[in-house]
């Protein structure tokens, strides 16, 4: 196999949370003192990456840990909103079953992804790095590897945002970017992916030959 370790995106990668996202967004505009989305902006929106988009609305960088934290415990009390994309708890099982270590590092806590994926998904996971900041996920995902104890070519992270992918790079792993999520496919092709999946079960095709 190509890759002996899989580390998974969670928002918008294993579970559909966007809809929630868009829900809830302009409460926390007001609140944290930055431009109200427009529902007919999202689409233009999926374009972004997250510094663009957080320039476009005037989101103040200090303001971003505690609005992430608060966003986190929002998620956490309304947990019942998020569902798994259809397919994901089969993707992880096959995945594991051949042999391939699994792990997550997320912008959300532990806590909601386990809690998304539920028992039986969550026990497939080896090893969990979550609370990265916005642009902290590189040493998290170097973390991992060490723990894991696998070199950086032998590992993918699987993601939906052009963050992740620039992450992935940073740390010189792959970057395996999904259609599914939060990012339009288009811009996330842009960035060069080593692979890119238009369905969930293609992860589980190409990453087990």
């Amino acid at each position: 196999m190509k890759y002996k370790l899989a580390i998974f995106d969670f928002d918008g990668t294993l579970a559909d949370s966007l809809p929630w996202a868009a829900s809830v967004v302009n409460e926390f505009a007001d609140q944290y003192g930055f431009q109200r989305i427009d529902p007919s902006d999202h689409e233009l929106f999926r374009n972004y990456d997250a510094k663009h988009l957080m320039q476009h609305l005037g989101v103040k960088m200090w303001k971003v840990p505690q609005m992430a934290i608060h966003v986190r415990k929002r998620m956490a009390e309304e947990i019942d909103k998020i569902p798994m994309f259809p397919g994901i708890g089969d993707m992880l099982q096959r995945l594991a079953g051949a042999g391939i270590i699994l792990a997550a590092v997320s912008s959300n806590s532990e806590a909601n992804v386990r809690q998304v994926l539920g028992p039986q998904n969550a026990s497939l996971i080896r090893d969990y790095d979550c609370g990265a900041s916005i642009f902290g996920k590189a040493s998290k995902l170097k973390a991992v590897m060490r723990r894991c104890d696998v070199a950086p070519a032998q590992a993918i992270l699987i993601g939906d945002e052009i963050r992740d992918g620039a992450a992935a790079h940073k740390v010189k792993m792959a970057f395996g970017a999904v259609a599914w999520g939060y990012t339009n496919p288009d811009a996330l092709k842009a960035q060069q992916p080593e692979e890119f999946f238009n369905t969930i079960a293609e992860i589980t095709e190409r990453l087990t030959r």
